[in-house]
Parts: C-alpha cells; sequence; structure tokens
C-alpha cells in the first residue's frame, strides 16, 4: 500500500532504510543537507548525487521513480541552471564595458557551467535524498515523529500538533501544486503559446491560490484553527 508524498510514494517494503527510525531518517537528511552546502565543486556535487541515488535505490525507487522526480524537478532546475551558468559567466568575465556588452570567455562560460551543475546537482541529490526518506516512512509516522520531537517546546507555547497539521498540508499540496503545473503547461503548449510565460505562470498562480482558499475553508468548516 502507498501513500502520496510530495516527491514520490510510500514502497511499503522491509527494506534496510525502512526498518529506520523516522526520527533518525530525518537528522540524517538534515545532516546530509548540511554537507551539501557546505562543500562546493563538482567533485562533491557528484558524490552527493551517487550517495543519494544509492539511498533512494536502497528505499525502492526504480528507473520510473527516478524519471518522475527528475521530471518535476527540471520544472526549476532548467531555469535554475541556465541563469546560475550565466550570471556566473557574466560575473567572471563579462558586462558592460565602454564599447558595449562584453560576453564572456570560453573559460568563463565553461566555469559558469561547472558552477550551475554544482548548485542544480546539489539541489537535486537534496530531493533524491527527500525522496528516499519519504519512500521509506509512512507520511503518518513521519508527522507522529515530528510532534514527539517538538513535545518539549509546549512549555514555552508551542503546539507541535498544528506544526504537524502545517507539514501535513505542505506535503499533500505540495503534489497537486506540481500536477497543476503541468496541467497548466499542457494547455499552453495546446494553445501554441508554450514559449509564453505569461500563458504559464499567471493559470497556475491563479488555481494554487484556489487551492489555498478551498483548504483553509475546508479547515474553517471543521473547525480547525479556530481558538
Amino acid at each position: 500500500m502507498t501513500s502520496a508524498s510530495p516527491l514520490g510514494e510510500y514502497i511499503a517494503r522491509r527494506g534496510p532504510l525502512h526498518r529506520v527510525r523516522p526520527g533518525l531518517k530525518l537528522l540524517g537528511l538534515f545532516a546530509f543537507a548540511i554537507a551539501t552546502t557546505a562543500t562546493g565543486g563538482p567533485a562533491a556535487t557528484t558524490v552527493g548525487l551517487l550517495l543519494a541515488a544509492a539511498a533512494a535505490a536502497i528505499a525502492g525507487l526504480r528507473g520510473r521513480d527516478f524519471g518522475r522526480v527528475a521530471r518535476r524537478f527540471a520544472l526549476v532546475a532548467v531555469p535554475l541552471l541556465v541563469f546560475t551558468a550565466a550570471s556566473a559567466a557574466f560575473a567572471r568575465d563579462g558586462g558592460w564595458g565602454p564599447s558595449g556588452l562584453a560576453l564572456p570567455s570560453a573559460a568563463a562560460w565553461a566555469a559558469g557551467a561547472a558552477r550551475g551543475y554544482s548548485v542544480i546537482g546539489d539541489l537535486f541529490a537534496l530531493v533524491l535524498a527527500a525522496s528516499a526518506v519519504t519512500a521509506s516512512t509512512a507520511v503518518e509516522d513521519m508527522l507522529d515523529t515530528i510532534t514527539r520531537g517538538l513535545g518539549p517546546f509546549r512549555r514555552f507555547g508551542a503546539k507541535p500538533e498544528r506544526f504537524a497539521l502545517a507539514c501535513s498540508l505542505v506535503i499533500r499540496s505540495i503534489p497537486s501544486i506540481l500536477g497543476m503545473a503541468q496541467e497548466t503547461a499542457a494547455a499552453a503548449r495546446a494553445r501554441g503559446l508554450e514559449r509564453s510565460p505569461r500563458a504559464r505562470v499567471v493559470p497556475l498562480v491563479l488555481r494554487t491560490v484556489a487551492h489555498a482558499q478551498l483548504t483553509g475553508e475546508a479547515l474553517a468548516a471543521r473547525g480547525i484553527g479556530e481558538e
């Protein structure tokens, strides 16, 4: 049996990662995120990608699962890669000069591409690592772990159940938003407007706001959030 998660599905099996406590997996994910951001360079990025991919495979993800994660990530990764690579290249060698716009040299473009690979690769490694956690941890178990972990903060006025509810809403909303993004892109292509940012962004924003309003109304109807 599976349950939806933002980065894939919970895979019910008896794998090594499934036997690890959710709290330890969350701590491991946090440590991996720190290590990924603390290190730099294409070599470190490649190592992080290999480790994250291995963890995802151990959690039970297969080729089609990796493809689904990659397709969803590409919606953000491709524009970010182009922007990061170009920004790094122009910052290194290029920009406006007395004679106008000076394009970066080949070496600057190569350095920019390496920088873009590091940024996007690190992000994708984090996505794969998070996919390994969500594939090996039921959503309910993860939320229970978060609630117990925040229990000591009740004395300071914290409300762990409300924070867990917020996490649950995020976990359940991300797949819906990704689906709306894909539907909006398909509709734009059908109208021949696949290159129009307005045709892709505006409908997605409107649908996302409507989704948030419906979620808020459903919570209010159940008396959740009222004090």
